[in-house]
Formats: structure tokens, sequence, C-alpha cells
């Protein structure tokens, strides 16, 4: 089954000590498999983790990653030991140049390092395992749009090849019409050499031919096979050409041109799926 390359998946939740922690993945078409993140300051440790879960799960496609933490109830530190000096500090300046008035809480907590926002040096370590499984959750609400993306483009590039085959069979059975009916007009195999030379496609009928079916059964295959469609649809472009170009027929020159349009249709497609 066809996976697309573009889809979006996301999954939220409530994590204890850090608060609403939410995944969002977008996928859009690529060459090869990239991975962009968007995380939180101090969270940059988790990247190579987090890729490696997202590379389990998709072999192509621009991913775009980003993690929001919200919410969290952050643990206030108090520097007590600069909170001694600086009380002591007070207190000596009262005594020695005898000043009066109390010292305030208000003021005693405005002082700088008093009061602070503690970080846990085993934040990320705590958090890896809510972050992995939504991560994960995330992953799989992606594979399952891709998946159903690719269903779609699987049932479109089923019926463009089957009427590509279709017009090539007609070119096919043109073609040796209109070869019967031509060689029967010059008087020596010189001649008859000559003009099929210059017009014989049968080469490229059954170049075709293979290349469409060999297409068709890569569309069954359930491993990622963009690349290897993209490169068929080349080919089959490529015996288009030169079909159209040999061409003395204006009937098979026609198909050849409705053939080509199936082809562009086809490989413009394909640059969708993984």
């Amino acid at each position: 089954m066809l996976k697309s390359m573009t889809g979006f998946g996301g999954r939220e939740a409530e994590a204890p000590f850090f608060g609403k922690i939410s995944v969002e993945l977008r996928s859009t078409n690529h060459k090869f498999l990239e991975v962009v993140f968007h995380l939180p300051e101090g969270f940059l440790a988790l990247e190579d983790r987090m890729k490696k879960e997202i590379e389990a799960q998709l072999k192509r496609g621009r991913v775009t990653c980003g993690v929001n933490i919200s919410g969290a109830v952050a643990r206030v530190f108090i520097n007590e030991k600069m909170l001694k000096e600086y009380v002591g500090t007070i207190k000596k300046i009262k005594k020695n140049f005898s000043l009066s008035g109390e010292i305030s809480l208000d003021a005693l907590i405005r002082l700088p390092g008093v009061l602070s926002l503690a970080e846990s040096s085993l934040s990320k370590a705590r958090i890896w395992p809510h972050l992995k499984l939504l991560l994960n959750q995330a992953l799989d609400h992606l594979v399952k749009v891709r998946r159903k993306e690719g269903r779609a483009l699987e049932g479109y590039l089923k019926i463009r090849a089957k009427s590509l085959g279709m017009s090539m069979e007609r070119v096919k059975n043109r073609f040796k019409s209109v070869m019967k009916e031509r060689l029967t007009t010059f008087k020596t195999g010189e001649e008859r050499a000559a003009f099929l030379k210059d017009t014989d496609i049968s080469e490229e009928i059954e170049r075709l031919a293979f290349h469409i079916k060999n297409f068709q059964q890569k569309l069954a295959k359930s491993s990622p096979v963009g690349k290897e469609l993209d490169f068929i649809a080349q080919e089959m472009q490529r015996e288009a050409n030169t079909m159209g170009a040999k061409s003395c027929d204006t009937g098979i020159s026609g198909q050849v041109v409705q053939m080509k349009s199936q082809i562009e249709k086809i490989r413009e497609q394909v640059q969708n799926v993984e």
C-alpha cells in the first residue's frame, strides 16, 4: 500500500510536574527524510532521541516537529546563604551608622540572587517518557493520514497506468496497420529498410509496455517505492518522446500526445509518494 509524504499529526496531554505537553508533526514531500525540530529552550539534548523515533516509522519527506510545554509549576529556590549575608550586612550597616528602621520582607526578596526559579538537572530525563509517548502517538496519527492519502494516490495512479496501457495498445495496433500499408508502397528492400530505420517504433512499444507493467507491480508493494515509481515514469516519458519523434502517422501522433499527457500526470503525483 502506498503512503503519501504529506500529512499532519498531533497529540497533547498533561504531564505531572511539567504541565501540558503538545507535539505536532507536519510532513511534506522531499527526496529523502529530513527532520526539522522546534523545541523549547534547553531541550536540544532530546533531539537525537526524537529523531530516532521518527526515522523508525518514516522513510521520506520533510518533517517539521514542534514541541510546546506550558503551564509547568516552577519551584522557587531560596538562596538562604546569600539571604543571611544580606541580613548580616544590613544589620552591620545599621549598627555602624546608627541607622533605625526594620528590614522589610519585600525589600529582602527583591535583592539580587535571593529568589530564583530552580531547574532540576533531571527534568529532561524525567520528561522523556511523557514526550516519547506523545511523539509516537503523533507519529501514529501522521502515518494514518499519510496512508489515507496514499490509498487515494494509489487509486489515481492505477487508473492513469491502465489508461496509458490502453493508449499504448491502440498505438501498437495502429502501427501494425500503418506499417503493413506503407511497406507495400516501396519497390526495393533498401527503401523499406530506410523507412523502417526512421519510423519503426516496435522496440519503444515493447519497452513502454514493460515499464507500464513494472509500474503497476510496484504500486502493489508495501515498502516505500516513490523513487522507483518516479524513475519508471521518467523512462515511460523517454519512450513516449521517442515514439512521437519517429511517428509517421497523425493517428499515432495523436495517441502519443495523449500518452505523454497521462505520463506527466503520473510524474506529478508520484512526487508525493513515500
